[in-house]
């Protein structure tokens, strides 16, 4: 051996810059060690939960057939999904009546513990920089063919469900399909909006009610209302609603039928609520509340003690909450009808309230926000920041956010009772608000709908072109409606953030603005729908083929493959 070694130092000390340089690329090579070659499974998927970063998981899966098999692994999407907390969203109704959906802890429970591998923060940092680029994920490197043959996988999959999250959350960034349309002849202010399952519910102040499906194709009218509606609230097919003319009106929104006409107040029902699918809770300015039974279409109890206008309502299993003119908000039970507590405090009108079952917020024109113990009527804390009249309240878990008519939303930590972000929003008033685990959007009298990271209180991006008016806005996880005003007309804009669809993906074209994501300009926003597409790329990742790589400047995909032998792999694709 000794030998050796003396006979090659003495040849490579003949050897001139470019011998050397030749020997370095062929011996370099053959003393690189895939540890994944040795290490067994466990420690190997160990290993991957330290990867934060969708694209470096995306990237690793071309290293080799072995690396492919590990990234393939069911539990290793399933960390991933557990560090970006991909769970699936609630998909109750949602509109200007908000509800409380599982708690952000329920994370956990769902997922389990997190490893020791996750970070916040390194996590949010990748997702923003991927967001950042439109190259990223689908435009890692060159091209790369589908395999001749496909091994069927299962069609619930941590790896499919964490691509359809980390897709829709790309274009709620960046993306997104656009509908307009004009609620013609209607120019009526957008007084109530509501985004179900099924159903898009839009309220005028000309007495109409307007039925949509989820994708903004029209249904019905709901005529009945003799003067403007101004409060409306769904559940499944059944809608009730209210306005001017003191009627509160049970619609089937499957039908268009009117289902029953319930009279008795006395002045404009200004509120609505439903307790479950029989009863519903109406506020007027009469100064009461009225118990429906929604099956007989007769009043069940009347609820005195107001002395001014009931402006709101919230409601928690058998309590409801409400928020009137007089100052003070009232705790009653639905079943006996009875007052349990009056809540003092506030100096002038409460415009907003909020109800979780464990706290009560309220929102009031002398600028602060109190938050109540609604089992023994404390205010636990009141809240000030706000310049003007609070008049948007949602409450989630442990946070608050609230918007005023000085354009500011603010989010506030009911733990502390402590301002977490202030965000001026606006430069008017906040019309809208609403709020989920990971996302804030508003929309204001400035014609603007915002889009806020929920965590950092950063500006996430601005829907749409300005309007002169944004009267209503309401989203759920893959989807978001704004009730504006453009050119003296009422607009719908039902914007999609659904992925494309799966023939899309695997025709191998480039998944581009024009079948990912549309945006209207003002100019080009006609009665009807009307897409226009941006000039945008939205990532995406292949469930079939997690090693095809879609080019960014190159429409036609090359074809390419996958060697199964990992001694077929050039020099330069080893690991190091």
């Amino acid at each position: 051996m000794a030998s050796k070694e003396v006979w090659l130092t003495s040849l490579v000390d003949l050897c001139d810059n470019q011998t050397l340089g030749f020997l370095h690329r062929l011996v370099g090579p053959r003393l690189k060690k895939d540890p994944f070659k040795v290490l067994p499974d466990e420690l190997c998927l160990r290993v991957l939960e330290y990867v934060d970063d969708p694209k470096t998981f995306v990237r690793a899966s071309s290293v080799s057939k072995r690396w492919r098999e590990l990234v393939s692994d069911d539990q290793a999407w399933k960390t991933l999904c557990e560090k970006h907390e991909y769970r699936r969203m609630s998909t109750e109704s949602i509109g200007s009546s908000f509800t409380n959906n599982t708690p952000t802890s329920a994370t956990q429970a769902q997922w389990g513990t997190f490893p020791r591998s996750v970070s916040p923060v390194r996590v949010k940092d990748s997702m923003t920089s991927i967001d950042e680029n439109s190259d990223n994920i689908g435009h890692l490197s060159g091209t790369l063919p589908p395999r001749k043959t496909k091994r069927p996988r299962p069609k619930s999959t941590h790896r499919s469900h964490f691509k359809h999250r980390y897709m829709v959350e790309s274009a709620w960034r960046k993306g997104g399909r656009m509908k307009a349309k004009h609620i013609t002849p209607d120019q009526g202010v957008a007084t109530s909006l509501h985004l179900t399952k099924k159903y898009i519910i839009v309220a005028l102040d000309n007495a109409k009610i307007h039925v949509f499906d989820t994708q903004g194709e029209h249904l019905r009218t709901l005529q009945g209302h003799m003067m403007g509606v101004w409060a409306m609230v769904p559940w499944e097919d059944t809608l009730v609603s209210g306005g001017c003319d003191r009627d509160v009106r049970v619609w089937n929104m499957a039908t268009g039928a009117s289902v029953h006409t319930l009279r008795g107040h006395t002045s404009t029902v200004r509120c609505l609520k439903m307790a479950n699918s029989r009863i519903a809770i109406s506020g007027s300015r009469d100064t009461t509340l009225r118990v429906w039974d929604l099956v007989s279409g007769t009043c069940a109890n009347v609820l005195i003690g107001h002395q001014a206008s009931v402006r709101c309502l919230a409601i928690h299993d058998d309590m409801v909450v409400s928020g009137s003119y007089d100052t003070t908000a009232k705790i009653w039970s639905i079943t006996s009808g009875q007052c349990l507590r009056t809540l003092q405090g506030h100096f002038s009108q409460i415009y907003a309230i909020a109800f979780d079952g464990q706290k009560v917020a309220t929102g009031s024109l002398d600028t602060s926000v109190r938050i109540w113990n609604p089992y023994d009527g404390n205010c636990l804390a009141i809240l000030q920041g706000h310049t003007s009249l609070v008049g948007q309240l949602q409450m989630r878990n442990s946070t608050l956010v609230t918007g005023g008519s000085d354009g500011s939303v603010r989010v506030w930590s009911l733990n502390t009772y402590t301002p977490i972000h202030r965000l001026a929003a606006h430069d008017n008033s906040v019309t809208s608000l609403q709020f989920d685990d990971l996302r804030i959007v508003s929309g204001g009298s400035d014609g603007r709908v915002k889009i806020w990271d929920l965590e950092t209180g950063t500006l996430i991006r601005e829907l749409s072109q300005p309007a002169e008016q944004v009267w209503r806005v309401a989203f759920e996880s893959e989807r978001c409606v704004v009730m504006a005003s453009r050119t003296t007309r009422t607009i719908m804009e039902v914007w999609d953030f659904t992925p494309p669809a799966e023939d899309d993906e695997r025709s191998g074209r480039r998944v581009t603005a024009s079948t990912a994501g549309r945006i209207i300009p003002p100019n080009e926003v006609l009665t009807g729908e009307t897409n226009v597409a941006a000039d945008q790329t939205i990532a995406w990742l292949d469930d079939d083929n997690m090693d095809r790589i879609a080019p960014k400047d190159n429409e036609d995909m090359m074809d390419a493959e996958i060697e199964d032998d990992d001694e077929d792999m050039t020099q330069d694709e080893q690991i190091t």
